[in-house]
Protein backbone atom coordinates (compact mmCIF):
# COMPACT_ATOMS: atom_id res chain seq x y z
CA UNK A 1 0.00 0.00 0.00
CA UNK A 2 2.88 2.37 0.74
CA UNK A 3 4.11 2.07 -2.84
CA UNK A 4 0.65 2.85 -4.22
CA UNK A 5 0.45 5.95 -2.05
CA UNK A 6 3.91 7.05 -3.18
CA UNK A 7 2.88 6.68 -6.84
CA UNK A 8 -0.28 8.65 -6.23
CA UNK A 9 1.63 11.45 -4.47
CA UNK A 10 4.18 11.53 -7.32
CA UNK A 11 1.38 11.82 -9.87
CA UNK A 12 -0.34 14.59 -7.92
CA UNK A 13 2.89 16.57 -7.57
CA UNK A 14 3.67 16.13 -11.27
CA UNK A 15 0.22 17.44 -12.18
CA UNK A 16 0.70 20.49 -9.97
CA UNK A 17 -2.08 19.68 -7.52
CA UNK A 18 -1.90 22.00 -4.53
CA UNK A 19 -1.38 20.60 -1.05
CA UNK A 20 -4.72 21.84 0.30
CA UNK A 21 -6.54 20.32 -2.68
CA UNK A 22 -4.75 17.00 -2.20
CA UNK A 23 -5.56 16.90 1.52
CA UNK A 24 -9.18 17.83 0.83
CA UNK A 25 -9.52 15.11 -1.81
CA UNK A 26 -8.02 12.53 0.55
CA UNK A 27 -10.26 13.52 3.46
CA UNK A 28 -13.35 13.58 1.27
CA UNK A 29 -12.65 10.10 -0.13
CA UNK A 30 -11.66 8.61 3.21
CA UNK A 31 -14.68 9.97 5.08
CA UNK A 32 -17.06 9.03 2.28
CA UNK A 33 -15.76 5.44 2.27
CA UNK A 34 -16.17 5.11 6.04
CA UNK A 35 -19.68 6.57 5.85
CA UNK A 36 -20.49 4.05 3.15
CA UNK A 37 -19.21 1.20 5.35
CA UNK A 38 -21.35 2.42 8.27
CA UNK A 39 -24.47 3.00 6.12
CA UNK A 40 -24.29 6.73 6.85
CA UNK A 41 -24.32 6.31 10.63
CA UNK A 42 -22.34 9.31 11.92
CA UNK A 43 -21.73 7.88 15.37
CA UNK A 44 -20.31 4.64 13.97
CA UNK A 45 -18.28 6.48 11.34
CA UNK A 46 -16.83 8.88 13.92
CA UNK A 47 -15.93 5.96 16.15
CA UNK A 48 -14.21 4.18 13.24
CA UNK A 49 -12.37 7.37 12.25
CA UNK A 50 -11.52 7.96 15.91
CA UNK A 51 -12.78 11.54 15.82
CA UNK A 52 -15.62 13.23 17.68
CA UNK A 53 -19.02 13.09 16.00
CA UNK A 54 -19.16 16.91 15.94
CA UNK A 55 -15.80 17.00 14.17
CA UNK A 56 -17.11 14.56 11.59
CA UNK A 57 -20.21 16.70 11.02
CA UNK A 58 -18.07 19.82 10.63
CA UNK A 59 -15.73 18.05 8.19
CA UNK A 60 -18.69 16.82 6.18
CA UNK A 61 -19.99 20.39 5.90
CA UNK A 62 -16.57 21.76 4.95
CA UNK A 63 -15.98 19.04 2.35
CA UNK A 64 -19.58 19.09 1.08
CA UNK A 65 -20.16 15.41 1.90
CA UNK A 66 -23.74 14.20 2.16
CA UNK A 67 -24.85 11.06 3.93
Amino acid sequence: MHEQLERLVDEMVERGILFDDAVGAFERSFIAKVLERTDGNLTSAARELRIHRNTLSRKMTELKIRR
